[in-house]
């Protein structure tokens, strides 16, 4: 059975009914809004906001199972890296120390360095349930639709279109191929040394690469056939209005802007949020 992993599967709900359009300025709002401001207290509201729209949106869990790994294991990483080579950037940045142990003269662990660690995988964190709700509750053609209702070529937005088409069929090709190759005898389990795990993996993305330019000739000599860019406009099947809740929706994403960038220059005084004043 092949996964479903990042399909488009269509619903009725509040979600998944508004317009491409709409849910991409939300998502640029609403991931700017966090990536703007380092007050932990906006960023924990914005994060909130974003599983509370993950639940909504009723995304089944096993879809974003597999890169709900990686994510966790790429904040790990970067919570530890972000010590090991900043110890002190905490002190820097809000003016104070409250030391809470010591390794030795380098590694400090204080109450600053943690806030701001803590404040930068939170920030990284709110942003991953809104690209994966746009990724997911997204029509690829409605969207493209939408693009080109607000003056982008209707090229660039068919391009785009193709693109989040083709995200989940790369994925399910990539899996077709790792267990054709393990059913041959490659072994990618944590048996074999990394560098062996490497150069196995190596058999899998080779395969997957001329898979894709493969498919990509395919769908450009589909797309000559039927005389695509020949003239200048085209109209679009999937196309729809903005309606009443789309204008409502992307007035609430950019008030959430709005207000991070106001929190910051007339709340704090900067992007930081100091407690330790």
């Amino acid at each position: 059975m092949k996964s479903k992993l990042f399909d488009y599967i269509d619903r009725d709900n509040f979600i998944y009914n508004l317009s491409g359009l709409t849910k991409l300025v939300a998502f640029i709002c609403l991931t700017f809004s966090v990536m703007f401001s380092y007050d932990i207290r906006y960023i924990i509201f914005v994060l909130v906001l974003s599983f509370c729209f993950f639940r909504i949106s009723e995304i089944s869990f096993r879809q974003v199972r597999t890169m709900m790994i990686y994510v966790g294991v790429f904040l790990l990483l970067n919570f530890c890296l972000t010590y090991l080579f900043s110890p002190q950037y905490g002190t820097e940045i809000y003016g104070t120390t409250h030391e809470l142990f010591r390794f030795n003269s380098r590694y400090t662990v204080t109450l600053e360095q943690i806030l701001y660690q803590l404040t930068k995988i939170l920030k990284y964190a709110s942003g991953i349930p809104l690209g994966i709700i746009f990724l997911l509750t997204t029509n690829p053609s409605e969207f493209a639709a939408s693009l080109n209702r607000i003056g982008v070529s209707y090229k660039a937005a068919y391009a785009l279109a193709l693109t989040l088409r083709y995200f989940p069929d790369m994925i399910r090709d990539y899996q077709d191929i790792s267990l054709a190759q393990q059913s041959r005898g490659l072994d990618l389990s944590k048996k074999e040394k990394l560098g062996t795990r490497v150069k196995n993996m190596m058999n899998i993305f080779v395969p997957l690469i001329f898979t894709t330019l493969d498919r990509i000739e395919l769908i450009s000599n589909a797309m000559d056939l039927r005389g695509f860019g020949k003239h200048k406009k085209r109209t679009w099947y999937a196309g729809k209005p903005l309606g009443r809740n789309d204008y409502l929706a992307m007035l609430f994403s950019v008030a959430v802007l709005a207000g991070s960038i106001c929190v910051s220059f007339f709340v704090n005084g900067s992007r930081f949020y100091n407690p330790f004043v």
